[in-house]
């Protein structure tokens, strides 16, 4: 039986539909299921994680995002590549002890220039005893712990002995104060220790199956990029579940999708996605979506990454909110055609999107 051929589109079809852009299912979906769905959602941009999920969810709300943080079901934790993302609290313990232990060097050489002394073991004991029976501390909070345990960390060796433990699966966020993080102890926070997946190879099969479930057509490499792991790893989880994929062909390279369960493919007009979407950031190469030409236009450099406007599967432009609220567009070029119709129908979701419930009601009394 020769193998499927995909084209660019029919990848990017098939893409968009894995990522829920196409907004499947019933309206308003429970955040933690659909955070659960999508594995983690970036969340370095506080304020951009749940546009992400709006652009995903038929008629969620900001408030159902802040409710999901404030019941627990949810919580912002370091995630793939040390990075912070949304985490159904249900997956935590396992995703954590997979790609945690990545960031651990690197959080030690930080530590090391900041004068903070110490093996990771001695330092992540350290930031657990400084958190416990605390609940949600600033960082300035944690710094005058960690002072009184003897372990003066200043700036971001203070953050970075968090992280440490968040490494462990001991430490995450907690909700933020005049728009600060705060730390918590995660026994504190959930009301219970997490248990982390004592079998490392079961739960990088867990990886690769839930990573593909939410990003097919991919392959092992895209799974390493995302995940911040060495292909090492990536490549016998990938082989682990070669038995639930079907391998295709795209462009002369072989990718990968779910046997059973992957959604139809399906092709979205128009979608304004935040900063740091996961349609951006979810496989190694990015040229499918976004043109060289324009590149720059979304990632100017500097850690800095703009909103974007999605036609078609493909990035076309980028746009912004202003202080008032209303939402500015930017098409890159004047060839790529933008649905009109689709673009204002996505402004008024975003303005919907924020409104409060009382404001929602009086509005279609």
């Amino acid at each position: 039986m020769s193998m499927p051929t995909l084209s660019d589109d029919d990848v990017r079809r098939a893409r968009v539909a894995a990522q829920l852009l196409h907004r499947p299912g019933r309206p308003r979906p429970a955040v933690a299921d659909l955070v659960a769905r999508l594995l983690a959602v970036q969340a370095q941009d506080i304020a951009a994680a749940p546009l992400a999920l709006r652009a995903r969810g038929r008629g969620l709300t900001a408030a159902d995002v802040t409710a999901a943080r404030e019941d627990r079901s949810v919580v912002r934790a370091w995630g793939p590549r040390g990075t912070l993302h949304l985490i159904a609290a249900d997956d935590l313990a396992w995703l954590t002890a997979v790609v945690g232990p990545s960031g651990t060097n690197g959080a030690m050489r930080r530590l090391k220039q900041e004068g903070v002394a110490g093996t990771p073991s001695e330092l992540v004991r350290i930031a657990e005893r400084a958190l416990a029976g605390q609940g949600p501390l600033t960082k300035a909070q944690l710094g005058d712990r960690l002072a009184a345990l003897g372990c003066p960390a200043k700036g971001q060796g203070i953050v970075y002995m968090a992280f440490l433990a968040a490494a462990g699966g001991t430490v995450v966020l907690g909700p933020d104060r005049a728009n600060k993080p705060t730390y918590v102890s995660v026994a504190d926070w959930l009301g219970r220790e997490l248990r982390p997946e004592a079998d490392r190879d079961k739960a990088l099969s867990e990886l690769a199956r839930r990573y593909l479930r939410a990003h097919a057509p991919a392959g092992p490499e895209d799974l390493a990029a995302w995940a911040g792991l060495p292909l090492r790893d990536a490549r016998p989880a990938w082989a682990a579940i070669a038995d639930e994929l079907t391998e295709i062909n795209h462009d002369g390279r072989p990718l990968w999708r779910p046997r059973r369960g992957a959604p139809k493919p399906a092709q979205v007009a128009v979608a304004l996605l935040p900063a740091f979407d996961e349609y951006l950031l979810g496989w190694r190469d990015r040229t499918l979506i976004l043109e060289d030409a324009h590149s720059r236009k979304i990632f100017p450099g500097g850690g800095i990454l703009h909103p974007s406007v999605m036609a078609g599967g493909r990035l076309v432009g980028r746009w912004r909110l202003n202080r008032e609220g209303a939402v500015g567009v930017d098409i890159f070029d004047a060839a790529d055609a933008v649905d009109a119709a689709a673009l204002r129908a996505e402004e008024e979701d975003i303005a919907r999107f924020y409104m409060p419930s009382s404001a929602r009601q009086e509005r279609t009394a």
